[in-house]
């Protein structure tokens, strides 16, 4: 499998002429495999990505972002178990934002996500993100008034509008400081979140994870596909793009997320540092030092 053209596909690069309609959730690329062989490739890729996450905390110089959105029970808590379960814990950073706090709403909308922005030499992941007020706000627009913005806006195109550009300059910027971002929208088929829905009802080890308001939600699909759309027309960039994983199949969506990150540090191609001659000149010094220890 050429692993920069498999990702590709899912990659939105011509975001003008996006249709979320075109993409399949159900869509496994051809690939004829079963659910072993799919977690045996995910097994190596999560090898892969763990050496290269390795190479990326060695050298300390650039950080990569993954953002997950997606509508509820999509799979976006499986999708970063399974595909990080490799990464040195000491190099990831994962972050999931629910509703925002008090204080949270007093400061502009990037603000508390700008403050778990991941350091260099690490990998941050953001389960939900700054995306959702592109996404549920504008499905809700009555939480604005919450939000105390000058003017009093009430939802209005140029809101949405003026929020894609804000976004457009802070991930161009980002990008500019050495933070490579993935963002992944895991598109699951109305279909199968009713089917993963009365999962959680009926496993009582799942009902934890189901609340009324998943049905409040899910009765806005239509909205939230619009929203979806207009948000990966307007913010898939080359610095910052966009990948729609197809999300019915668990194994397969798991492997594009995999795939995309490997295939974006290798590209990066992080290596461990060269020391200078001094530095090789005092390691030479150390072990002469630690040798003479068995002699005395």
């Amino acid at each position: 499998m050429n692993l920069a053209e498999f990702v590709r596909r899912f990659r939105v690069d011509d975001p003008q002429h996006f249709r979320l309609a075109d993409r399949d959730p159900g869509d496994t690329s051809g690939l004829d495999i079963n659910k072993k062989e799919g977690k045996d490739l995910l097994e190596e890729g999560v090898e892969r990505l763990a050496d290269l996450q390795d190479r990326l905390y060695a050298q300390q110089r650039h950080a990569v972002l993954a953002i997950f959105q997606a509508m509820d029970a999509a799979g976006k808590d499986s999708a970063i178990k399974h595909v990080m379960s490799g990464v040195n814990p000491q190099g990831c950073d994962v972050h999931s934002f629910k509703a925002p706090t008090e204080e949270e709403l007093r400061h502009d909308f990037l603000w508390r996500t700008t403050l778990r922005l991941p350091d260099r030499g690490r990998i941050g992941i953001f389960n939900r993100s700054y995306y959702e007020e592109v996404l549920v706000v504008r499905v809700h627009p009555e939480m604005l008034a919450r939000q105390r913005l000058p003017g009093n806006p009430t939802g209005e195109e140029a809101l949405w509008q003026e929020r894609f550009e804000d976004i457009r300059a802070f991930e161009r910027h980002l990008a500019r400081s050495g933070t490579i971002i993935l963002k992944f929208h895991l598109q699951l088929s109305r279909k199968e979140q009713k089917k993963r829905f009365l999962e959680r009802i009926d496993t009582p080890s799942k009902n934890w994870k189901f609340s009324m308001g998943d049905i409040a939600e899910r009765k806005l699909w239509d909205a939230y596909m619009v929203a979806y759309e207009d948000m990966i027309r307007n913010t898939s960039t080359p610095e910052a793009p966009w990948y729609v994983v197809p999300a019915d199949a668990k194994w397969f969506t798991r492997l594009v997320v995999g795939g995309a990150l490997v295939e974006a540090l290798e590209r990066l191609s992080p290596a461990y540092p060269v020391l200078d001659d001094a530095a090789r000149s005092q390691l030479t010094q150390a072990r002469e030092e630690l040798l003479k220890e068995d002699e005395a």
